[in-house]
């Protein structure tokens, strides 16, 4: 079991790219620091699995990938204690944070918070999109670095954002038959070239060109794609697609993968209580954050995608000085802080341009709000249909939602479905997102069981003793 103190200066919540920086600063600053994730090892999903994975030949996931092994090696040499398979269900205005470790939960009092939860693919719900053989692109990456596995037989890949194109990529290095990448069409294509001239002069331009090219030399890609569908019996045997100018199509499939795009994972920071507002730009809901990352509820802080999504390297940057505002706040002498100014510089570099793939990839209408016959939430089978109807019985919103279809109260807690309620709502009541909102998202905000609530200390005297494990 393992053995937590009885007090931290900071805890931070994912080992990713932002989780590592900051727990990393804090330790190197003399804080006593915790970092809780939920996987076996340090990555995250941008650098899952980069101390185990079985994939060593460094051409395959890519350069970028493997700079997460030295972000990883830092933070264990840091001095912060890391405490891989925990799952973080609750945490409060107080700072109290639940988790669950090797089964037991345990309540957790510190000084600072950091949340660097990460972010989630956007829902991509099209008809078809939960039979056997169809998954996102995310999930078919992360089968890649955990586990080496690839698909086999006739694949193909839909939808649009940078993943897509980093994903067939990495299929490719790696010997996967890919077939077509059915590109969707973006809902606001032509906002982008406003950007273009900042994007020339991003690190990202020329190393997205390059990853296109040579993704586009070996595969056919079908250009703006405005309908998308799955089809088979017991698993998806085809795809079916039309494109602005052309008439339906279809492909015999074994393996379609589904991407358009990430979204922050705010379940964490919602149930806290932390401010978000809807997101124009990136068509979901952030939090409400100063320039490092601090929240207007007293010693937390959110770093990374979680924050609004700007990539790996931002990410870390914003780890970094969510972990300069905890030292600043704590041990304002630390010599660590001097860095600070320097942090702020990278974060502008590797944030310059996001405007214009905010604005190039922004997921079409169609392919947020579906039709009537798809499935949106997948836990409790609810469709777009019986979402628009209820909102014609006078249903205002997700939360009222709830009370009708129990939409959002299945295992993923609105992970799935949550953005495309929202948008369905706002669209049926003609409002805008903000308007409608998201769901109140209550402890526990991953599902654990009573065995684990019944393990949380009932007095003081044991509070203590599960504190020193």
């Amino acid at each position: 079991m393992t053995e937590l103190r009885d007090f931290y200066d900071v805890a931070v919540v994912g080992a990713g790219p932002a989780g590592l920086a900051a727990a990393n600063v804090c330790a190197r600053a003399g804080l006593a620091t915790v970092l809780f994730d939920e996987q076996p090892a340090p990555g995250g999903q941008i650098y899952r699995s980069v101390s185990t994975t079985p994939v060593k030949r460094d051409t395959i996931l890519g350069a970028d990938y493997w700079a997460g092994a030295a972000q990883a090696q830092k933070f264990l040499a840091s001095g912060a204690q890391y405490v891989p398979g925990a799952t973080v269900w609750n945490l409060t205005r107080e700072r109290e944070i639940g988790v669950s470790i090797a089964g037991s939960a345990r309540l957790l009092t510190v000084e600072r918070v950091i949340l660097t939860t990460g972010a989630l693919e956007r829902p991509f719900p099209i008809a078809g999109w939960t039979l056997p053989g169809v998954m996102t692109a995310g999930a078919g990456q992360i089968l890649l670095k955990s586990s080496g596995l690839i698909p086999d037989g006739r694949t193909v890949i839909a939808g649009c954002g940078p993943l897509l194109w980093l994903i067939a990529w990495q299929y490719l290095n790696a010997g996967a038959r890919i077939d077509a990448i059915l590109e969707a069409a973006k809902g606001d294509g032509g906002a982008a070239w406003r950007h273009a001239a900042t994007f020339a002069t991003s690190p990202y331009f020329i190393k997205g060109l390059r990853l296109m090219l040579a993704v586009r030399r070996r595969v056919r890609v079908v250009a703006n794609v405005v309908e998308l569908r799955a089809e088979g019996r017991d698993r998806v045997e085809a795809v079916a697609y039309r494109t602005m100018r052309g008439t339906e199509q279809r492909l015999p499939v074994d393996n379609l993968f589904l991407h358009q795009g990430v979204v922050p994972n705010v379940n964490l920071a919602m149930a806290a209580g932390i401010e978000h507002r809807w997101d124009d730009a990136q068509l979901c809901f952030a939090p409400m954050l100063d320039a490092d990352g601090g929240t207007a509820i007293s010693g937390i802080a959110i770093a990374g995608d979680g924050a609004g999504i700007a990539g790996a390297e931002a990410a870390q940057a914003r780890g970094m000085l969510a972990g300069l505002a905890a030292v600043r706040a704590l041990r304002p002498d630390a010599p660590v802080l001097a860095e600070t100014e320097a942090v702020r510089g990278r974060l502008a570099r590797f944030t310059r341009g996001r405007a214009f793939l905010d604005a190039y990839y922004k997921p079409a209408p169609q392919f947020r709000r579906p039709a009537r016959d798809t499935l949106v939430c997948r836990c409790e089978e609810v469709t777009a249909g019986q979402i628009i109807d209820t909102v014609a019985l006078g249903c205002t919103g997700p939360n009222q939602m709830k009370a009708f279809l129990r939409c959002g109260m299945g295992p993923c807690q609105g992970r799935e479905c949550g953005l495309t309620v929202t948008e369905l709502i706002a669209q049926a009541r003609g409002v805008g997102p903000q308007e409608v909102g998201y769901y109140r998202l209550r402890p526990p905000v991953k599902p654990i069981t009573l065995g684990e609530l019944a393990s949380l200390p009932k007095n003081e005297t044991a509070l203590r003793s599960v504190a020193r494990g």
